[in-house]
């Protein structure tokens, strides 16, 4: 039997590249801590709204009966859903869900369905592997843009890497790498649009549907912004540096206000393989930005690629893959010495036209990109950007537009010109929290004098900023965050949620190279005993924090900000653990996905934990939030380690949080959007059955830590069937809203 491909050891989905010298919050308040350790141990129209195919068990409530709809529901009035181990999803009684789609599902005329064998190929006119973020497109009936479509729709779905070995026939083949394998595992990746409709009530997915269409780690891509045409983004591919190929780990999205969908492009740098000995063949410049993004290359060790894609032959589709200077051209005009530079962006796809360009929108940032959340859209006024990036110590960011907000904009002609409009000129800001509950948005660009004169990297032009804009918000002193990953703005209240899934670097006292101090938007820091024995340091449960702008302004340069929620077990204490008090219908650990109902208004929590899991699968909860300010200062005492002041908002109830769904074994609830009318909602089970490191063989089915959804009736293979990621719809059995 074949073995896996060798991974490298660092993970790539856990990058620590933010060594720079800037305070995680004030220098003055590092002088205060010394060296302490807390421990601790111990769908549709009727309530028959059903995909025909899986429909997966409503339990782990009680038997109340169901809350009433409409005009008397009341949110929140479902039975809390117990944690779980168990090898299946379940949601509360009275609810059913029903896979809509899983990997390798067929998405054009006379693709056959999916054998789930390894031996299944063309997977760009398939589904791809591990569905992430997601949003709704709406459809007339005669096919035409309708936000207000609930019977119709495309679903923008993001497929954010593999699961080795499940993908071919006999496992992993290691490098050199099958080019067979490494076409099937690149095809995989990127983003789905899908077009889903109602028969009989019931939405299915339209197999030969005109609209659908795979973007993959192969599509050609149009440069957009400052960096297109940048000496910078020079390839062999694109002498003129305004085109690449491709968009890998594309995690959270963003829909925009003119109905298109924006693809965040989250832990990319793994994918590049960097010789040994390629600093020698760079300047202190090339380098310096390199090891910020986390591409380490010495003079004696490599920086490994996830995949081994390179390895697969000499053809440019897969040398494109070594980022190494191979060439003799002063401008890289050879080789793929700035492919690397051209991943890390938010990347904008029309839905409704499958021929359209595809755009990175380089103005936004390059990071390792999480969701996009949009300002209210008023008209006269700028749109805002939310993005998180999502590495331990990383940044917050927002862009403002340089053109105010049209209303025709809402229905262009061209959506591709009008991303061009609101997203290729304004300006990128970087988040720092202050001590006393307040905020700034600090420009990067080069009218920022911090900026244009930072003594460690010195930036070119605008260009240079957009493309290395960790290095500008390590150059303006930003806050280092626990993990940034998805973020939200309220329907109503025009707030913006942060999630910060966790960061291992937190400590107390003297810290070296990547750790850092707690601070009051980060003040968490203790141990977490998984299993038995396994400590895991820092803040491994992670918190949810959120800001409001000064005057609910999208352009203003102030905020104010308080801690929503902090993830805990219900049994951890509450002097520094459980500071939410959560019950154990509400506790959970590494907050991810997180969005809001432009329905209901309910806030939908989405965890991917590894703290947590040996008492329960990843789940979604769904809240009623508060306001910022709705609480109030909190001290955590260290004791010896001293004190840390943050600002936490109101305290859940039982009618404000509550636990929704737990997903199968060894995922993550990830990705959510829901019809206009709120009856129908989508969500995304990421690689259920997941190893720790890739699985060592595929010859013994029964080892596998999953069998969903097969084992739950969905698809080929049965009940020792190759996990599979995939969409699930959940309706409410009595045709209500979803969470009520």
């Amino acid at each position: 039997m074949n073995k896996p491909v060798d991974l490298p050891a660092r993970d790539f989905n856990d990058e620590d590249s933010n060594t720079s010298s800037n305070p995680s919050f004030d220098s003055v308040l590092a002088a205060r801590l010394s060296r302490r350790s807390l421990l601790r141990g111990s769908v549709g129209t009727a309530a028959t709204v059903l995909l025909g195919g899986l429909s997966l068990a409503a339990c782990g409530g009680d038997d109340d009966d169901p809350a009433p709809v409409a005009a008397t529901e009341t949110l929140l009035g479902f039975s809390a859903v117990a944690k779980s181990l168990d090898d299946k999803l379940t949601v509360p009684t009275g609810y059913t869900a029903s896979v809509l789609l899983a990997v390798g599902d067929p998405l054009a005329a006379g693709v056959t369905a999916y054998k789930n064998d390894g031996t299944d190929t063309g997977f760009h006119q398939r589904s791809g592997d591990n569905h992430d973020g997601m949003e709704y497109f709406g459809l007339s009936a005669t096919g035409t843009p309708d936000p207000n479509g609930n019977d119709r729709a495309l679903l923008g779905i993001n497929h954010e890497y593999v699961n080795l070995p499940f993908l071919h026939a006999n496992g992993t083949t290691p490098n050199p790498r099958p080019a067979g394998q490494v076409d099937i595992e690149v095809d995989c990746h990127g983003v789905a649009i899908v077009e889903i409709a109602k028969s009989a009530g019931k939405f299915a997915v339209v197999q030969a549907s005109g609209f659908n269409r795979r973007i993959t780690a192969a599509t050609e891509i149009e440069l957009s912004g400052p960096v297109r045409g940048h000496a910078l983004a020079v390839t062999r591919f694109s002498t003129t540096g305004t085109r690449t190929r491709g968009t890998v780990n594309n995690c959270g999205t963003g829909k925009t206000p003119w109905g298109t969908l924006l693809t965040g492009e989250e832990n990319w740098v793994g994918y590049y393989f960097r010789a040994a000995g390629d600093p020698a063949l760079r300047g202190a410049k090339g380098n310096t930005a390199l090891v910020r993004y986390g591409s380490n290359a010495t003079a004696t060790t490599a920086s490994a690629s996830r995949y081994g894609w390179e390895t697969a032959g000499v053809a440019d589709l897969y040398a494109r893959w070594n980022t190494s200077v191979t060439g003799t051209s002063t401008d890289g005009s050879d080789d793929y010495r700035h492919e690397v530079n051209l991943q890390g962006y938010m990347t904008e796809i029309d839905p409704y036209l499958a021929t359209s360009v595809v755009k990175k929108r380089t103005a936004l940032g390059r990071m390792a990109h999480e969701s996009a959340a949009f300002s209210k859209a008023v008209v006269g006024k700028p749109l805002a950007v939310y993005m998180g990036d999502d590495a331990r110590n990383e940044y917050i960011y927002k862009f403002v537009s340089a053109q105010n907000w049209v209303a025709a904009d809402a229905n262009p002609a061209d959506r591709v010109a009008t991303g061009d409009k609101y997203l290729d000129a304004g300006t990128l800001y970087v988040a720092k929290f202050n001590a006393d509950g307040s905020g700034e948005w600090i420009a990067l660009n080069m009218a920022n004098t911090t900026v244009a004169g930072y003594a460690n990297y010195a930036f070119a032009d605008a260009g240079d900023v957009a493309m290395h804009s960790r290095i500008a918000g390590d150059a303006v002193g930003a806050t280092k965050m626990d993990r940034p990953e998805w973020c939200g703005v309220h329907p109503t209240t025009g707030e913006i949620y942060f999630t910060l899934t966790n960061n291992s670097n937190r400590r107390l006292g003297a810290v070296t190279g990547a750790q850092l101090n707690p601070d009051p938007a980060n003040p968490r820091v203790y141990t977490d005993t998984r299993g038995a024995a396994t400590a895991q340091n820092g803040n491994p449960n992670g918190h949810i924090i959120r800001i409001k702008e000064a005057a609910g302004e999208p352009a203003a340069t102030a905020f104010t900000w308080d801690i929503y929620l902090f993830g805990a077990e219900t049994g951890a204490p509450g002097n520094i653990i459980n500071l939410s008090s959560l019950s154990a219908d509400q506790d959970f650990s590494s907050p991810d996905g997180l969005v809001f109902s432009p329905s209901t208004g309910l806030c939908w929590v989405q965890t991917d934990d590894g703290a947590y899991t040996d008492i329960t699968n990843c789940m979604m909860l769904a809240a009623v939030p508060g306001t910022v300010g709705d609480g109030g200062p909190l001290t955590l005492n260290y004791g010896a380690g001293g004190t840390v002041t943050t600002r936490m908002g109101k305290k859940p109830t039982a009618t404000t949080l509550k636990r929704f769904l737990v997903g199968p074994a060894r995922q993550e609830i990830t990705g959510l959007c829901e019809t206009p009318d709120g009856k129908v909602l989508f969500l995304n089970v990421q690689h259920p059955g997941e190893e720790d490191s890739d699985f060592a063989s595929v010859a013994d089915p029964s080892a596998f830590r999953s069998h969903w959804p097969a084992n739950a009736g969905y698809g080929a293979g049965g009940a020792l069937a190759r996990p599979r990621s995939a969409t699930v719809m959940v309706v409410k059995d009595n045709g209500g809203r979803v969470g009520s």
